[in-house]
């Protein structure tokens, strides 16, 4: 047979393990070896083959050159494990879209006055929200989450709202709850306290959990689009990135108009596509006539 072609860590993997390739290849009739080779051939599952994994980070890196070194901590060794885990079991796929803030921005300047008599910072990530519970109302699957079997979906009858919190530890998802039943200035209000106390690490466990879906928006950053992971028991995330001015063709002529980003990953097993872009068209919509968050 011709030269087998396999990565210098299959080859590695390989040794270790005392198989040679080049007898394996032509048992398989195959060119290329691969790890999930090796550990059927070993009697591994994939699950034990991933575990394997660690050979490639296992690297004496100052070989290279100087370094240093500083240790993770248990709060990011945690997150990564979760995201890890949603990432490896659940199929997800992003859905991009955009919304027209041309209404919201003016309906925000409008209740500006009112919302700093009370000491409310009105963003616009308030808007967002709501219109994501008024969305999730009209698109029950979307706020569910399915069985550990994948047997069942649990349709929640309640609409709470992670919100990702960029903090000095790492990143928390506060929870805002029953936000269908709040309005914008309210939840301003609520998404204020939640972020400050989970910087200054004063949330509680009651505080972290049950979302319908969570929000991670990076508009105060930057960016034009991102791919969010889920993060489970939820089955969809909704990702924001920057607000820009763009020309948009009216039938008359171009106008100026902001345009937000939106980026939403969803568990394929629950939703499919078509139903994400009738979610997502109904979210911007919904965003483009914020008369709809006043109801």
């Amino acid at each position: 047979m011709s030269t087998i072609i396999a990565s210098p860590s299959v080859r590695a993997a390989a040794r270790r393990q005392g198989v040679d390739i080049n007898e394996l290849a032509q048992r398989l009739n195959r060119k290329q070896i691969t790890l999930d080779d090796l550990n059927a051939k070993a009697g591994q599952s994939p699950a034990a083959g991933a575990q394997d994994m660690n050979q490639y980070w296992d690297v004496d890196h100052t070989q290279y050159g100087a370094l240093s070194q500083t240790e993770t901590s248990k709060f990011d060794r945690i997150a990564a494990a979760n995201l890890s885990a949603a990432n490896a079991l659940i199929p997800q796929v992003t859905h991009h879209d955009e919304a027209d803030l041309s209404a919201v921005e003016k309906l925000r300047a409008k209740l500006k006055a009112e919302a700093l008599s009370k000491g409310v910072k009105l963003t616009t990530l308030a808007f967002f929200v709501k219109a994501l519970a008024v969305t999730l109302k009209q698109f029950p699957k979307f706020n569910a989450s399915l069985s550990a079997d994948g047997k069942s979906l649990f349709l929640k009858e309640y609409v709470h709202i992670g919100i990702a919190v960029d903090t000095d530890y790492g990143l928390m998802v506060p929870v805002l709850r029953d936000v269908d039943t709040k309005g914008v200035l309210q939840i301003a209000a609520e998404i204020t306290d939640l972020a400050t106390r989970a910087k200054n690490r004063k949330v509680g466990p009651d505080e972290m959990g049950g979302a319908s879906m969570t929000i991670s928006n990076l508009g105060g950053i930057g960016g034009t689009a991102f791919t969010p992971i889920v993060n489970p028991p939820e089955v969809a995330i909704l990702g924001i990135t920057r607000t820009r001015v763009t020309p948009v063709w009216d039938g008359a002529e171009f106008t100026p108009t902001p345009m937000a980003p939106l980026d939403m990953s969803y568990d394929h097993r629950v939703i499919n596509g078509a139903d994400a872009a009738k979610f997502m068209a109904t979210l911007c919509k919904t965003l483009a006539d914020p008369r709809f968050l006043l109801v």
